[in-house]
């Protein structure tokens, strides 16, 4: 099997982890990438060089998929650890255990601390459980891959506790960019649903709350869905099983294909079958298909289980994002719900790098009625914010450009470049929470920064790499876009090198004076075939 050249890129970046002494890091791929694929790639080079792999699951479907993939991907048939079944006294290199079997004492204590090389967690973000945090301590001399769909630095900053470092990650948007997940579009439905009583629970909100807010809507939320995905195929996640169970009795009233599926369920294999068959074109659930279902035709889904954090929203969303034959998009459901707490996720936190542009993306497509393509939805809301945000931070950066510093203030920068990954970072690991170092600090000054208001070493280092990626590309320099801008001069950021300073060599030929032919707010430089530079107007 092939690897994608991300998936070759993300092997590779796991393995320089290991040998800088990051013996413990993260793989971040969406639902649908092929996390698995990967892992399973990078399992099979460890035991040719003579290691022993361990898999950690905490579900049976993720242990049969392990073995399944694995089989398939590289040829090498896994041993089970799992109830009755040990890998002990086996030939195979490669062990799929389940967390609830090794962490028992007795269990553990039959394998010597150093009999994996290198253990892969899957789905890392269950990492600081107990229970692995037990089997992860009992093998701690071994390599660690933790692997994970979750979509953001703030979901990570827990998993920053265990974790050394990030090796790689791959985005949504640019696995959807790049045509290897579908499309999505999501419609607001206009039904306004009332969760102020519901309480917090474990940091987010009551399952059991949840379920009684939201039982008097469910037949209008039936009567929507009857206008938007009544011959899609559907997966509908709500709080509990009652919920889920009247739901499907109340869709099937309606006409739909209908079934329910939660963990008491004794047929829950054929019941899952029957919708991968179509038996059944909606699948009701009550949390259970957060991880492990691969079905690659679902189309539409439909959460009903409103929830704050985002790895969690970001399971369920996953689950419709492969690629099908004959689908071209999938389309996300939204609900307006009604709450005090603002940090509720929606679609557009699945695209969005800040909360600023998700809050407008947000607005925007409850105002446009009809579903709404995500990719330029985050297109449209990164424009609106920037244009509001020119107009509200002109007074700041004003104040900025007449200190007297030679040197350029990091927010300044990263507003000119229109960095959000930059202006919005939080570190993560442990390493990146501490200052910056002597040497870090001089080779910001060294660059045009003004290093005193850098306060993580996380934060440095990417200063530093986006800096020196700028110079490779040959853009201009943030003491170039500070007095360009000082000058009146706009979005200089995305001008080229050899375009600030041709015009900075304009304005001193005039005795430091901006020539009277520009006008600077409406000057855009254009770089023609004979590499000279013009002034155009836009």
């Amino acid at each position: 099997m092939q690897l994608r050249p991300y998936q070759v890129e993300a092997k590779t970046a796991i393995q320089t982890e290991w040998q800088k002494g990051n013996k413990k890091t993260l793989l971040v791929l969406p639902t649908g990438a092929g996390k698995t694929i990967v892992f399973a790639k990078l399992a099979e080079d460890l035991v040719r060089n003579g290691e022993r792999v361990l898999i950690l699951a905490h579900r049976g479907e993720l242990l049969d998929q392990a073995m399944e993939k694995m089989k398939k991907a590289t040829g090498l048939k896994c041993a089970l650890e799992k109830a009755e079944d040990t890998c002990l006294n086996s030939w195979y290199r490669v062990v799929v255990g389940s967390v609830q079997s090794l962490t028992r004492e007795k269990r553990l204590s039959q394998f010597k601390p150093d009999y994996f090389d290198t253990i892969i967690v899957d789905e890392a973000h269950h990492t600081l459980a107990n229970s692995y945090q037990r089997i992860l301590d009992y093998f701690n001399q071994a390599k660690v891959l933790g692997v994970t769909a979750t979509p953001d630095r703030g979901d990570m900053q827990n998993l920053g506790q265990y974790f050394q470092s990030l090796a790689y990650e791959y985005s949504l948007p640019r696995a959807i960019k790049e045509g290897y997940l579908s499309p999505i579009k999501a419609q607001t439905i206009p039904l306004q649903l009332d969760l102020t009583a519901v309480r917090q629970q474990a940091g987010d909100f009551s399952t059991r709350d949840l379920g009684t807010a939201l039982d008097p809507y469910l037949y209008q939320i039936a009567d929507e869905m009857a206008k938007c995905c009544m011959n899609r195929k559907t997966l509908v996640f709500l709080p509990l099983i009652k919920t889920s169970q009247k739901f499907r009795d109340i869709l099937l009233s309606r006409g739909f294909r209908a079934a329910e599926v939660n963990g008491e369920s004794k047929d829950r294999e054929s019941i899952i079958k029957g919708f991968e068959d179509n038996q059944y074109n909606v699948l009701c659930n009550s949390m259970l298909l957060t991880e492990g279902l691969d079905c690659p035709p679902i189309d539409c889904i439909v959460v009903l289980r409103p929830t704050k954090i985002r790895s969690l929203y970001y399971q369920m969303v996953g689950r419709g994002t492969r690629l099908y034959p004959g689908k071209d998009h999938l389309l996300l459901l939204d609900f307006l719900w009604h709450t005090e707490r603002h940090e509720l996720c929606h679609p557009a936190h699945l695209m969005a790098q800040s909360t600023v542009i998700a809050q407008k993306m947000t607005e925007n497509i409850e105002e446009a009625g009809c579903p709404v393509d995500l990719e330029e939805a985050v297109l449209q809301a990164s424009e609106d914010v920037v244009a509001e945000r020119e107009e509200a931070l002109a007074k700041q950066l004003q104040e900025m450009q007449h200190r007297k510093r030679k040197l350029v203030d990091p927010l300044q920068f990263e507003l000119s470049i229109q960095a959000e990954d930059l202006a919005g970072y939080v570190p993560a690991f442990g390493w990146e929470m501490g200052p910056p170092s002597e040497k870090q600090l001089q080779m910001l000054e060294k660059r045009g920064i003004f290093p005193d208001e850098i306060d993580t070493a996380g934060k440095a280092s990417k200063l530093i790499d986006r800096l020196i990626k700028r110079q490779e590309e040959g853009l201009a320099t943030p003491k170039q876009i500070r007095f360009l801008e000082g000058r009146g001069f706009k979005h200089v950021g995305t001008w080229s090198f050899n375009a600030a300073q041709k015009m900075i060599g304009q304005i001193a030929k005039n005795n430091w004076r901006t020539p009277r032919h520009l006008i600077p707010q409406t000057y855009k430089p254009q770089e023609q075939e004979d590499d000279t530079w013009t002034v155009a107007a836009y």
